[in-house]
């Protein structure tokens, strides 16, 4: 017999990339129904299914066996024919085997995206690019000492509650702290090794969280250990106790992987499974998961989460499961309901269908970043396999989509950072099509798109080598697998958008614990978006203190904001610690969200 052209197809298909998919269709126990099947599989390879030893055959109104099912008659077959035929009829039938399984994959999944770069060297200080003056860029002046550069690399920076940097070597289970140094400053702060995950724990592209207690989540991993596996591993970082505690996934779940996460307005953290429809609603008390997301079109993968000022959830679908040529959904998630409805067309076709350069089986459905800006809009970006991505933008006033500018050339995000600079401009990195070198900058403020200057090391990174952190200061701490550095934006933000103290004291002490309260504390957006594999919102409050007479900075640990609420008109409060090293005297006292501070308030430090 002689396998049709989708067969042939599958055989040609990458060991590697059959592998990772397979264990994903397995861990789903995906069901194929009847419809599905004969679209996918030509008679042929429907004929090899019954060959090798369906354990039923499918009928219209049962469906098709899991491929559990499928692999278990396989091996039972195989076993009968062993005993009967001899090693040539094994050797057909593994190969039967391999076909048909290849192709359901070929149809249904996209291959996981790649590993990081690995570099020749241990160390970043080898490869240092040398600095510009005249580039808003600046490598920090001492690059985090990961423990393996080589396979790993510095990424997923988060903020913790005190000012200081959580960072990974990313897809390795050591993480590293930046402090900044006494005037402040990061690019001259210093790192410290904190504790590393858990024992079984290693993960690359995952869900990440900072909690209205100070607490750091990351849930799942498309890969763990360097194994693509799409993992429902989680664990939570205390800060003061410096330890990493395992939580379990939500009940039924077998994946969690590169999925998007979200704190909503009350402070509850929402997580995504990649895989399915499904998301939960997490518990940081008893570390415990009540399901939620009614009603959504379909599954999680590829999605991002952009958390609006009415409260509720935007995403763009990207169709995985689901593949539409003329795809073009958008939905919300309303925290009152638990469930999601459609936001409307998004009229440009922002994920990945690779509509004109071959379609569905060569479709990575990614999707690019989306910001929501001051003014209310939201800058969706979009990934294109065949050319330039599209943007285009959501007005959270009033829920309509307009069309963005396409990026030039044959730019797109397909998997990316971007980050709101405080002066109101979108930061965004690019590269060609899907996955490619070199990396390109662009700015959009509201109006048009410019291209802003290169990173240190644009020309060897990819798009979704990138993640974006906004710090304190107003810098964009930028890491691409290979340097730490942090970009200075132009400009200044308008007054309006900035924090405002109602109350707080006017004397406090080394080691004393305090409440304060004001508007805007959370800022008028998240700040940086990735989509999934990497959240690093920054909508709450950061303290700083600063000594009048010598000019050192102290931050303060700030936790259990009472909203987390964007671009709110509400009172909100939060506490704040403050530390036992904090310097004596007068001092000014700034409440700082998303880079921009606050009016300073005199404050006695006792």
């Amino acid at each position: 017999m002689m396998p049709s052209s989708l067969c042939a197809d599958a055989q040609r298909a990458a060991p590697s990339r059959m592998r990772a998919a397979l264990l994903r269709v397995e861990r789903l126990h995906f069901p194929l129904d009847f419809e599905e099947f004969q679209r996918i599989m030509p008679a042929a390879c429907r004929e090899s299914y019954h060959l090798l030893g369906s354990a039923r055959p499918w009928r219209r109104d049962q469906g098709v066996p899991r491929i559990n099912d499928k692999m278990h008659a396989i091996n039972k077959k195989r076993e009968t024919m062993k005993r009967k035929n001899g090693w040539i009829l094994r050797m057909f039938t593994a190969l039967w085997v391999v076909l048909f399984l290849t192709s359901i994959v070929n149809a249904q999944l996209a291959p996981p995206k790649p590993l990081p770069p690995r570099k020749s060297v241990t160390s970043a200080d080898v490869l240092l690019p040398a600095a510009t003056a005249a580039s808003p860029w600046q490598l920090l002046n001492n690059q985090p000492p990961v423990l393996d550069f080589t396979d790993c690399g510095p990424g997923s920076p988060l903020l913790l509650t005190d000012g200081t940097v959580l960072l990974a070597d990313k897809g390795c289970q050591d993480w590293w702290k930046l402090t900044p140094d006494e005037f402040g400053s990061y690019v001259n702060g210093s790192w410290t090794q904190v504790a590393s995950l858990p024992p079984g724990y290693s993960p690359l592209y995952h869900g990440s969280v900072v909690l209205p207690d100070g607490r750091v989540v990351i849930e799942g991993g498309e890969y763990n250990f360097g194994q693509a596996v799409w993992t429902n591993q989680g664990a939570i970082y205390d800060p003061l106790r410096n330890t990493w505690t395992s939580v379990n996934p939500p009940a039924g779940w077998s994946t969690i992987g590169d999925a998007q996460s979200v704190v909503l307005p009350d402070g509850i953290y929402m997580q995504a499974n990649c895989c399915t429809p499904q998301a939960a609603l997490f518990d940081p008390g008893t570390l415990t998961w009540t399901p939620t997301g009614a009603n959504k079109f379909d599954v999680n993968d590829e999605e991002g989460w952009t958390l609006l000022p009415n409260g509720k959830i935007l995403t763009v679908d990207a169709y995985v499961f689901a593949y539409s040529r003329v795809g073009m959904n958008s939905e919300i998630y309303d925290p009152a309901t638990g469930s999601w409805s459609s936001a409307g067309s998004t009229i440009v076709q922002l994920w990945d269908s690779a509509l004109s350069c071959g379609g569905k089986n060569h479709a990575s459905q990614e999707v690019g970043p989306a910001i929501l800006r001051p003014d209310g809009t939201v800058f969706y970006t979009g990934a294109n396999r065949c050319g330039a991505g599209h943007t285009a933008i959501y007005d959270s006033k009033t829920g309509a989509w307009t069309v963005g500018p396409d990026f030039p050339g044959s730019l797109d995000i397909a998997d990316g950072p971007a980050a709101l600079e405080p002066n109101g401009k979108v930061l965004m990195m690019t590269s060609p099509l899907i996955f490619n070198t070199p990396a390109t900058f662009l700015e959009w403020d509201g109006t048009s798109l410019t291209q802003a200057a290169p990173a240190p090391n644009a020309s060897n990174d990819s798009s979704f080598y990138g993640n974006f952190l906004v710090l304190p200061t107003g810098q964009i701490l930028f890491t691409d697998f290979f340097f730490v550095s942090v970009y200075n934006p132009a400009g200044t933000y308008n007054p309006a958008w900035a924090p405002t103290i109602q109350s707080a004291p006017t004397v406090v002490s080394a080691g004393g614990s305090y409440l304060i309260s004001g508007y805007l504390f959370n800022g008028m957006s998240q700040a940086s978006a990735y989509g999934d594999d990497y959240q690093s919102a920054t909508n709450y409050p950061i303290v700083r203190i600063t000594n009048n007479r010598t000019g050192h900075v102290f931050y303060c640990r700030t936790h259990d904001h009472s909203s987390m609420a964007v671009a709110s008109s509400n009172l909100v409060s939060t506490h704040f610690d403050v530390p036992r090293t904090q310097e004596h005297g007068p001092s000014q006292l700034v409440v700082v969200a998303n880079g921009i501070p606050s009016a300073p308030i005199a404050v006695t430090v006792k």
